[in-house]
């Protein structure tokens, strides 16, 4: 089944179950998807006639948590944990239809066979292992992290 479909299924099994907290976090997705194609359709790109693919989906997606992610560090250090709570609840909803996150071992062997596969040598060469990581692993692990892995890598 294919990620929008998921989750509009989702959002209508939420509607049943009367899971309001689910449903409002699925609907936000929802709106994000469809703000998303209108600004596509407006800037004439690729996907002018339509939805977006699914790596594009999976980049919403991951934005959407990394928003969160940051939401939640400034309510816990604000001192709004209730606050914090619901984003790290809606983390967990919008991460289920992400692919499986790699742990760090996973990570670490991703960026040695990219190294490797590329003969990456020096720091100069950061940039294309890291789109290289990109279209191997969308989705599948925080690049920001990853990036600080190459360089050290790289470097050492």
């Amino acid at each position: 089944m294919e990620l929008r479909e998921r989750i509009a299924s989702a959002t209508k099994d939420a509607m049943k179950a009367r899971d309001a907290a689910r449903l409002s976090t699925l609907r936000l997705v929802g709106a994000a998807i469809k703000d998303r194609e209108i600004a596509a359709r407006g800037e004439g790109g690729p996907d002018a006639s339509g939805g977006l693919s699914g790596d594009e989906l999976v980049a919403l997606l991951s934005r959407m948590v990394k928003q969160r992610q940051e939401s939640a560090r400034a309510y816990e250090e604000g001192g709004r944990l209730e606050l914090a709570e619901r984003e790290l609840a809606e983390i967990g909803i919008i991460q289920e239809f992400l692919p499986r996150q790699l742990d760090q071992a996973e990570v670490a062997a991703a960026v040695d066979t990219v190294i490797a596969d590329l003969g990456a040598e020096s720091v100069r060469d950061m940039g294309r292992v890291m789109g290289e990581l990109r279209a191997r692993h969308a989705g599948q692990m925080d690049f920001g992290a990853a990036g600080a892995l190459v360089k050290a890598r790289l470097m050492g």
